[in-house]
């Protein structure tokens, strides 16, 4: 029997995956599993006993990746559960810094008890007028999941699109339109593009991305979208820019001081994946990945242990080990098993970074002696029995 906590409310759709193995628990100690959306754990004192975290969202800021995987914890994700949901409201985003929707808007409220307002509104109008979409040139910063999406649904628009990602995948390469441009300098997008919209994850080579040097080589009236990461742009140096009028419109999907009401900015309540159809798509990939890695030691999305797939065991045993990522490991876990006269009829290990996941198929149930002989191996966070 498996325990399984939820730090935030998940969607239904997703806990009736679980089967009458797993039990719902409101004490994170006695949890095999969490399931989290926003809830920060970066404070959370982790219980020994705790197998994996399924974050229901793509982001993992909120959770402590390195301290989770030196405890052979397993944090997961679910990138592209919720893109159908972010590119709409990108899509939108385009819209409404394009025509100047808001402020009409804004406008019919104000003078709602004017009882001849719809022949002041021909005349006021001309305030609100923008431009149209189609024809113009959409930069697209990161190929993943969103970005794709973004590409090909502007295309439908009659959108000219660049897009820019050097690691991009090959299933996303698959699943990008043919007439997206697919540049290999970021610079082609700034000093081309009329829209530009990010979708890289924040790093440390990414933060602050969009800053003054960017904005310097951007088209002037350039409107710039970001509904990946507040961060990823220096929002003063947006500001700056539309002060000047380099930029046009800055879309945000992050609210904060800094461009809560400033004008030029369109700042949205964080609402990217927040539609009902991302919150179920979430929220079943990360049951579905939990229980794959609860009971099969599989690990697909892993944000901090390198994917794994060794598909349902057949055999008698299976042993998961994380370690570090350092030399002679293998070795050191085939001759416990070879001096208890346990034959391996399977293994797998493999890497990320700095850390390492075997997963070994036995003819024989491995026991607690065992379990506890690998586990104090030098370099080894955890050892779990899987079967």
């Amino acid at each position: 029997m498996f325990q399984y906590n939820c730090l935030n409310p998940i969607s239904n759709i997703g806990l009736v995956r679980f089967t009458d193995n797993y039990q719902k628990t409101d004490d994170i100690n006695a949890a095999d599993g969490v399931l989290v959306r926003s809830a920060s754990m970066h404070d959370m004192e982790l219980p020994k006993n705790l197998l994996a975290v399924a974050r229901a969202g793509a982001g993992v800021n909120n959770i402590p990746l390195e301290k989770c995987a030196e405890q052979g914890i397993v944090v997961f994700n679910t990138p592209g559960a919720n893109a159908n949901g972010v590119k709409e409201l990108v899509i939108a985003g385009m819209l409404l810094a394009a025509r100047d929707v808001v402020g009409g808007i804004k406008w019919v409220e104000d003078n709602k008890e004017d009882e001849a307002i719809s022949k002041t509104a021909e005349k006021a109008k001309s305030k609100f007028a923008g431009t149209e979409i189609a024809g113009k040139k959409l930069g697209i910063i990161g190929l993943g999941a969103i970005g794709v999406k973004v590409a090909n649904a502007a295309r439908h628009l009659g959108m000219e699109v660049y897009g820019y990602d050097p690691y991009v995948s090959v299933d996303a390469a698959w699943s990008l339109s043919r007439d997206v441009k697919h540049v290999l300098n970021v610079e082609e997008i700034y000093e081309n593009c009329d829209y530009i919209t990010i979708h890289v994850p924040l790093l440390d080579s990414t933060k602050g991305m969009i800053n003054a040097d960017a904005i310097s080589k951007m088209k002037p009236g350039v409107i710039i979208l970001n509904f990946a990461r507040d961060l990823l742009a220096n929002e003063k140096d947006v500001l700056a820019g539309l002060e000047s009028g380099k930029i046009r419109k800055y879309v945000s999907d992050f609210a904060n001081p800094t461009t809560a009401g400033h004008p030029g900015c369109i700042v949205m309540p964080h609402l990217g994946a927040s539609t009902e159809e991302s919150e179920d798509n979430c929220a079943v990939m990360a049951v579905d990945e939990l229980k794959n890695y609860l009971e099969n030691g599989n690990i697909k999305n892993s944000v901090n242990y390198p994917n794994c797939d060794m598909g349902v065991c057949q055999t008698a045993g299976r042993v998961a080990i994380h370690h570090k990522n350092i030399a002679n490991m293998i070795t050191q876990f085939t001759g416990v098993f070879g001096e208890a006269g346990i034959n391996i009829s399977d293994m797998t290990n493999k890497s990320r970074g700095e850390y390492g996941y075997t997963v070994m198929d036995i003819e024989t149930p491995a026991t607690d002696a065992i379990l506890e002989q690998l586990a104090a191996i030098e370099g080894v966070f955890r050892a779990r029995k899987v079967k």
